[in-house]
C-alpha cells in the first residue's frame, strides 16, 4: 500500500496564540499589567474559529492527509466507513492503476488488508482525534466489484456511484443527510436509512431502477422528477423501468427526514430544495 501525506506547513496561528498567552500571564503575574486574563478567553475561540477555516481542522497535527493505494493483483474490494460526525465523499477514481485514493483525517489512515485477492479497507472515526473535523474524501477502482457499507452519527453521506461495480451497497445516519447518486451500470441492491436527516436520491434518466420507500409518520415523498412514477404496489419507478428487464433495485428509509427524487445531472447536492420544481409531493 502505497501512500503518502501532506508536507506540514510551517505552524502560525498556534504558535501566536501560545506566545500571547504567555506574555499576558508573565506581565500580570508581576503586576506589569493590570488586568484580569480571564476577560480574554474569547480570543481563544476566534483563533480555534480561524484555524478550523485555514485548515478544515482545529490543530496543524488533526488536518486532513492525502493516500494512494495501489491495485495490485486485487480482484475484488470491500470498504467499510464508520464517520461518526464527519462528512465523507465517495465516488469513482479517473485515473488507472489504483484501488482507491482520497484524503483522512489525521491518525484514520484507510487500514487496508488483503486475502485471496479481496481487499477490505477500513476508515473509522474512533481512530482519529475527537476534535479532528476534517472530511474524508474516497475514491474507488471503478474496474472491480465492490461491497460499500457507510455509517455516520451527524456526518453527511455523498456517495456519486457512477462509473462503480457495485456488488452490494448499505448507507445509514443517525442525524446526517444521505446524498445518492444512483450507479449508471448494474448494480446490486442499495439500502440507504436516515432517521432524522434527508435522504436525496438522483438517478441518471436512462437508468432503469425500482424504488422502495420505507417512510415514517414525519417524512414526505418529493418527486423532482417526472421520470419516477408511483405503481399500484406503492413502489416508485423509472421511465427507462420494464419489468422483464434488470433494474437496480434501491431502498430508502427516514422517519423524521424527507425524501428527495430527482434526475441527473441534478442540482440536489448541495443545493436548496425550494429552488427545485417540485412535481409531486406525498405525505405519509
Amino acid at each position: 500500500m502505497g501512500q503518502r501525506s501532506q508536507l506540514r506547513q510551517t505552524p502560525f496561528l498556534w504558535p501566536v496564540l501560545i506566545v500571547v498567552i504567555g506574555v499576558l500571564l508573565l506581565l500580570d503575574n508581576y503586576l506589569l499589567l493590570s488586568l484580569d486574563v480571564l476577560n480574554f478567553w474569547p480570543v481563544l475561540l476566534i483563533f480555534l474559529g480561524l484555524q478550523l477555516l485555514w485548515r478544515g481542522d482545529f490543530a496543524l497535527s488533526w488536518q486532513a492527509q492525502t493516500f494512494g493505494i495501489t491495485r495490485g493483483s486485487v480482484q475484488s474490494g470491500l470498504i467499510e466507513i464508520s464517520s461518526g460526525e464527519i462528512d465523507v465523499k465517495l465516488k469513482a477514481l479517473t485515473r488507472p492503476g489504483r484501488l482507491a485514493a482520497g484524503q483522512y483525517t489525521a491518525r484514520s489512515r484507510p487500514n487496508l488488508n488483503v486475502r485471496n485477492n479481496r481487499a477490505s479497507l477500513t476508515l473509522r472515526r474512533g481512530n482519529t482525534w475527537l476534535f479532528s473535523l476534517a472530511d474524508w474524501d474516497v475514491n474507488l477502482a471503478p474496474d472491480l466489484p465492490w461491497a460499500l457499507l457507510a455509517s455516520s452519527h451527524l456526518g453527511q453521506l455523498e456517495m456519486d456511484l457512477r462509473g462503480l461495480d457495485l456488488s452490494r451497497v448499505y448507507m445509514a445516519s443517525g442525524f446526517g443527510d444521505l446524498r445518492i447518486v444512483a450507479p449508471d451500470r448494474p448494480s446490486g441492491p442499495i439500502l440507504a436509512r436516515s432517521t432524522f436527516g434527508d435522504v436525496r436520491l438522483a438517478v441518471p434518466e436512462h437508468v432503469p431502477a425500482i424504488i422502495h420507500i420505507q417512510s415514517g409518520p414525519f417524512c414526505r415523498i418529493i418527486r423532482h422528477s417526472r421520470q419516477f412514477r408511483q405503481r399500484a404496489d406503492q413502489t416508485i419507478v423509472t421511465a427507462a423501468y420494464e419489468p422483464d428487464h434488470p433494474a437496480i433495485e434501491i431502498t430508502l428509509t427516514s422517519t423524521f427526514g424527507n425524501i428527495h427524487l430527482m434526475s441527473t445531472p441534478a442540482r440536489m447536492l448541495g443545493q436548496a430544495e425550494e429552488e427545485a420544481s417540485v412535481l409531486d409531493s406525498d405525505d405519509q
